[in-house]
């Protein structure tokens, strides 16, 4: 092959064209490098390329996935790269077949995330709520839980929110998620007071003139993932509830599993999250299950029976 028609040059161009089309993040595009270089190396041990593989090598590539102990969600990873590549190829004109269309894997089951009670959120916020009086990070961290169970925020989108998003009182929240994907995302009550009483605060603070809504207390920086994890923690120990499990993550899961428990749509919970596709929302259907349980053995004349 030339250096054109390579097994670097396919993937070179196709990296280049989801982060020009799609807007695909460093860490994804790392991924699949990492993914495709190591399908390539199989290959060529088998005195083939990407050009030249057929459907019995990549299933032999997945094969030896499953013999080195890979996880399944692993291997349904590479399998997801190795399409998306060969659709690329083949829109390219590269090739006029693709290898993986017709392979079939297991779709791993992706488990239900353990999810804070509504009971233990309510304690959560009632803590960070009273300590909001005492000190500037005080009203900083109860803004911080307020919004990331009011809006479902992935932690890096909220810590990297512009000041400026917030002014006005505004009852929606425009955010920029992943992949340059942007939405906007409503506001409660509870969240937008303790918004405002931030601001307030925060404005009078040193180093107020910066463009975040969450400066870090020293430099002009905004505040960390990290220290929002370690905060969270720390405030959950005061709070009584078992710091274990207890992230930014965990109250962006609480946002979605409460919405769907109290009869929110699983789409419009999608286009809150953000989430591309969704599959990745439905992990959280498994509330359903408990609440039409309950209804049956509830309502249906012969449930106990």
């Amino acid at each position: 092959m030339t250096e054109a028609g390579s097994d670097g040059g396919w993937i070179g161009a196709f990296l280049e064209a989801l982060q020009a089309e799609r807007g695909a993040s460093a860490h994804t595009l790392d991924a699949y490098a990492r993914d495709l270089r190591d399908l390539t190396e199989h290959l060529a041990g088998r005195g083939r390329s990407l050009a030249t593989a057929s459907r019995v090598d990549i299933e032999a590539y997945l094969a030896s996935l499953e013999a080195l102990g890979r996880a399944p969600a692993t291997r349904a990873r590479r399998l997801t790269a190795i399409r998306r590549l060969y659709l690329f190829v083949l829109e390219e004109g590269w090739r006029e077949d693709s290898p993986a269309a017709r392979i079939v894997q297991a779709t791993p089951h992706r488990a239900a995330p353990d999810v804070l009670g509504v009971d233990q959120v309510a304690q959560l916020l009632e803590t960070a709520r009273a300590e909001a009086a005492t000190r500037l990070r005080g009203h900083r961290l109860h803004a911080i839980v307020e919004l990331l169970y009011s809006c479902g925020f992935r932690v890096s989108e909220l810590v990297s929110l512009p000041v400026a998003a917030a002014r006005g009182d505004p009852r929606m929240l425009h955010v920029k998620g992943k992949g340059g994907r942007q939405r906007l995302v409503p506001i409660g009550g509870l969240a937008r007071a303790a918004l405002a009483e931030w601001l307030a605060v925060r404005d009078e603070a040193p180093g107020a003139a910066g463009p975040w809504l969450f400066p870090a207390i020293r430099g002009a920086a905004h505040l960390s993932r990290v220290t929002v994890w370690q905060q969270l923690q720390a405030l959950a120990v005061r709070a009584g509830i078992d710091p274990k499990g207890l992230s930014p993550h965990g109250l962006r899961h609480a946002f979605a599993t409460h919405l769907l428990q109290n009869g929110a749509d699983l789409r419009a919970i999608q286009e809150m999250l953000g989430h591309a596709d969704l599959s990745t929302t439905e992990i959280y259907t498994h509330v359903l299950d408990d609440r039409l349980r309950a209804l049956v053995a509830e309502h249906h004349p012969l449930a106990n029976g």
